[in-house]
């Protein structure tokens, strides 16, 4: 784990490079691949180098405190070969990193869209500041939108993706570049077709048992959170009555002449002991914002599932729909009503309809049969490609979990047996001062 919170592994993964997925249409235009089919990780060098405040000046934001973050980005080619250039250089905002990030959720509905790290903080220890202006809650957020960019630029689908690249590279521009993608449009449509309530008749089972695993993963990583931040509350408290302990020693130091030496050292030892807390709960945030984007990642892996259930949904609907017309088509020929309906009445009551009216129905039920059994097709083919691809994708997202989490779970335990390992040490030189008294 490097020092500044971010996950080495992520630019080193070589699993599933097989280009994949879509621009939310089936096809690959938005996801040009090279030959070799290498993620962009491997091409670019990337990193998200520091933060700044800035205040709006224009009409829009007049007056407005917003942060903006520095991406850097080198040809690897370059770094490997030692010439080490200047990197390429931009300013992005959030919102920006927002915008990229919904472009993608659109375009590639198959995929387990990297989440970004909170907007606002949540389930942070009561006493760090929960102000999305803070320097410590700032300099946190920077890590997380860098470990968002080299998992999207480790990713074999979306590494390639065109509007990526744009983001990367291209100051001015790429905005323009994501609307005339007409993903807004999509992503409108899709919302409501997601929020709408529906009942699929055959789910895939597979879906299915991920859908209620990332329920169970989200709700356990929100109780470990919870967990966390009461543990962090109750150490605050601990660490800070250590002062007392210093503000006593020094003190009876004073009234003491064979004793004193000794209290007073060791209430420096108690001092510097409560004070180094506040430094420990800091570093302890940034494991916390590790288990917070799994908490996040939960949320993606439950879109995507969703997008199955719409898609086989739609399926069906369709299939249903082309059945009734293939009914009504064969009524129509035979003469013979097989259901209840209002037609069927005013034929028995008035007399069957003329010959040519008849013909004229059956050629538009035969029109629209063929658009039937060809959107069924579209339909049968999409919900193949999405299972196909949901399925390659959660298998990715399982072995980065397993590794990430294994690797933040331990990295918090060397952190606490290093706090306690402190602890003990602070009391040992504390005796050590008692015994020369």
């Amino acid at each position: 784990m490097a020092e500044d919170g971010r996950d080495e592994s992520l630019a080193t993964d070589e699993e599933d490079s097989e280009p994949s997925c879509e621009d939310g249409t089936g096809s690959l235009s938005s996801a040009p691949m090279l030959e070799d089919g290498s993620t962009l990780i491997r091409r670019m060098e990337i990193c998200v180098a520091e933060a700044e405040k800035r205040t709006g000046k224009n009409a829009v934001n007049m007056g407005e405190n917003y942060t903006v973050y520095l991406i850097e980005t080198r040809p690897m080619d370059a770094v490997n070969e030692g010439r080490n250039p200047a990197p390429d250089s931009l300013w992005r905002r959030y919102s920006e990193f927002e915008l990229l990030r919904n472009y993608l959720l659109v375009s590639y509905p198959c995929v387990i869209v990297p989440p970004l790290p909170e907007k606002r903080a949540e389930f942070v220890w009561h006493k760090l500041s929960a102000d999305n202006m803070d320097p410590d809650f700032v300099e946190r957020r920077r890590v997380g939108l860098e470990n968002f960019l080299l998992r999207v630029a480790s990713h074999p689908v979306l590494s390639n993706d065109k509007i990526l690249h744009h983001f990367l590279t291209e100051e001015h521009g790429w905005k323009e570049a994501v609307y005339e993608t007409g993903f807004q449009a999509k992503a409108d449509s899709r919302l409501r077709a997601l929020s709408a309530t529906f009942r699929v008749r055959n789910p895939d089972k597979r879906f299915v048992e991920m859908k209620h695993y990332s329920d169970e993963l989200q709700s356990h990583t929100s109780q470990l959170l919870r967990a966390r931040a009461r543990v962090a509350d109750r150490l605050y408290g601990v660490y800070k009555v250590h002062g007392n302990y210093g503000r006593v020693f020094s003190e009876w130091s004073a009234i003491e002449r064979e004793m004193g030496d000794g209290l007073q050292s060791a209430g420096h030892h108690m001092d510097a002991f409560a004070a180094s807390i506040d430094d420990i709960l800091e570093e302890e945030e940034h494991y916390a914002d590790q288990i917070k984007e799994y908490l996040s990642f939960a949320e993606a892996l439950r879109a995507v599932c969703r997008k199955h259930e719409l898609t086989q949904f739609e399926l069906e609907v369709s299939t249903q729909d082309l059945i009734t017309k293939r009914q009504q088509r064969e009524e129509l020929a035979t003469g013979m009503v097989r259901t209840f309906s209002f037609k069927g009445v005013t034929n028995k009551l008035f007399g069957a309809e003329p010959p040519e009216q008849r013909e004229a129905r059956l050629k538009l039920l035969e029109e629209l049969i063929c658009e039937g059994e060809e959107t069924v097709r579209e339909k049968t083919l999409e919900r193949q490609e999405h299972v196909e691809r949901g399925l390659i994708d959660m298998q990715r997202f399982k072995q980065q979990k397993d590794k990430d989490l294994k690797e933040a779970l331990l990295s918090y335990a060397l952190m606490q047996v290093s706090m306690c390992k402190k602890g003990i040490q602070v009391w040992s030189n504390a005796k050590e001062c008692f015994l020369k008294m």
